[in-house]
């Protein structure tokens, strides 16, 4: 759980996770066009960007994988039930990283919602009165190998990596 606000804005967040990922198939979901996306896509026009509404995906995103999947300013319009179908099959489906930036207050959503979800809060932005949360999701970095998982730690080491049963 993020206690403090970020001192970035949420452009910028999403800015440093487009310059970071730097994906080459980029999924954005919502309402509203986003200014990040727009000024990472004039800087990268290799990109592919595809644009769906706030709401299930169309069949043909729906049948395609991307790097990066944006999803901002829809859940706030979609019933609760849809989104999290939405989510989990973005996630499972279509993306192996995701970006969701919400505003909790505005919806049915809580944090343990996206937790179950195994996404991860990582930035909290406010501007008046709307707090909006940065929730991410990657593949790789989703679970770490564990320090036992080694030779040291078996019963004979000069196995280790040798047999699978």
């Amino acid at each position: 759980m993020i206690d403090s606000l970020s001192s970035r804005t949420p452009q910028q967040a999403l800015a440093g996770l487009l310059e970071r990922y730097a994906p080459n198939r980029l999924l954005l979901v919502g309402a509203s066009e986003l200014p990040a996306v727009q000024a990472f896509q004039e800087a990268h026009p290799d990109c592919q960007l595809a644009q769906a509404s706030a709401g299930p995906l169309p069949a043909d995103l729906a049948a395609q994988r991307f790097d990066l999947a944006l999803i901002a300013d829809c859940l706030e319009h979609l019933p609760k039930r849809t989104g999290l179908q939405l989510l989990g099959g973005i996630r499972n489906l279509n993306a192996s990283r995701l970006a969701v930036l919400v505003d909790l207050q505005a919806s049915a959503w809580q944090e343990t919602d996206f937790f179950s979800l195994a996404l991860q809060a990582s930035e909290r932005f406010q501007r008046g009165d709307q707090t909006l949360t940065l929730f991410t999701y990657d593949l790789r970095e989703y679970k770490q190998v564990p320090d036992w998982l080694n030779a040291k730690f078996w019963a004979n080491p000069e196995n280790f990596g040798k047999y699978w049963w």
